[in-house]
């Protein structure tokens, strides 16, 4: 890969590791010294390896592959290997079976997954089945972006004329996936019953994003109507875009009401809706005094690749992961406080 790549993807899986996302961690990368010919960017360009970490790297189009050859008995392998090696689950005698359970449990890992992509503001370029890993751990980051504002049309890759992934389709995006597996597994189960499936996904979506939103902001769940009304308070309050996301979240963590600083009525409704709720112990760390929140937006991202293309200088990444941490830990140790 370009080294340019290897480098965003650093950032990006370090970003969303530390804001709570289902994410593939980077390992290791290195330099490789060659010079790298592309068709979609300016060549020659420094190439490097990267590393990956992660749980698997099966993806939906890789059932999709057999489904095309009419492999149905390796379908029925690779579900069974699934179930067993990448959820813990021991596979059944039926492959019909199998293959239901394995519809459910991607329902509930790629539910997340789009929720928390939402709750980090995080726009993935490119969601197509092929980058869809069935343990619903992010990967294969293409041009992704961090929206600055919950802006739904937002969108990271260049190519993506008609905001096919843009930040408030990638739900969409990401179910469509989800069908694209089902109807792989239809050569080894009834296609109503995989169906019947996939009916869930909209409510288990719903469900994530409220716990990610409120996790995010620091605020303990209280259950049911409650937690529904303040996620959509939080949420129309964030699309109001008068302030970035990370800024937000920053001045409202552990349910404070910044009061003056957010006047308008998108955010006096979330103040009535945090009443009770509010959490200092989510504020303890001292990342909560920054002047700013730890952001990731594309300008920082293109001086960072700057630094290194034009003099070598690897401080700025080791900084920003410095910094990525540091905003980690203070979620993590917040969240365990409160």
């Amino acid at each position: 890969m370009t080294l340019k790549g290897g480098v965003r993807e650093v950032l990006a899986t370090e970003m969303l590791e530390a804001l709570g996302v289902n994410t593939s961690k980077t390992f290791a990368l290195f330099e490789t010294g060659e010079e790298l010919e592309r068709g979609d960017e300016p060549s020659p360009t420094r190439s490097a390896v990267l590393t990956r970490l992660s749980h698997g790297h099966i993806r939906i189009g890789t059932f999709q592959r057999l489904a095309f050859f009419g492999q149905a008995e390796n379908i029925a392998e690779l579900v069974r290997y699934c179930l067993e090696n990448l959820y813990g689950e021991p596979a059944a005698a039926s492959d019909k079976e199998n293959a239901l359970q394995l519809v459910d449990l991607v329902s509930q890992a790629t539910a997340t997954l789009s929720a928390t992509y939402m709750a980090a503001g995080f726009v993935h370029g490119v969601l197509n089945s092929d980058n869809i890993n069935v343990t619903g751990e992010s990967f294969d980051y293409g041009p992704w972006r961090f929206t600055p504002e919950w802006d739904p049309d937002f969108t990271a890759a260049y190519f993506d004329h008609y905001g096919l992934y843009s930040f408030g389709r990638q739900p969409e995006a990401i179910h469509w996936d989800l069908a694209q597996l089902a109807g792989c597994l239809s050569l080894v189960a009834e296609a109503p019953a995989l169906s019947d499936r996939l009916t869930d996904w909209s409510g288990r979506f719903e469900q994530a994003l409220v716990e990610a939103m409120l996790r995010r902001l620091g605020v303990a769940p209280a259950g049911g109507q409650a937690d529904r009304d303040l996620a959509a308070a939080l949420i129309n309050a964030l699309a109001s875009r008068e302030a970035t996301i990370d800024r937000i979240f920053f001045d409202w963590r552990g349910g404070r009401d910044p009061g003056e600083a957010y006047p308008s009525d998108a955010f006096r409704a979330l103040a009535k809706a945090l009443e009770g709720r509010e959490q200092p112990a989510a504020r303890l760390h001292p990342y909560w005094s920054d002047p700013e929140p730890c952001s990731m937006h594309i300008d920082e991202v293109e001086a960072i690749w700057s630094a290194i293309v034009e003099s070598d200088d690897w401080g700025p990444i080791k900084r920003k992961v410095n910094a990525i941490h540091r905003m980690g830990d203070a979620m993590g140790a917040d969240a365990t406080a409160a």
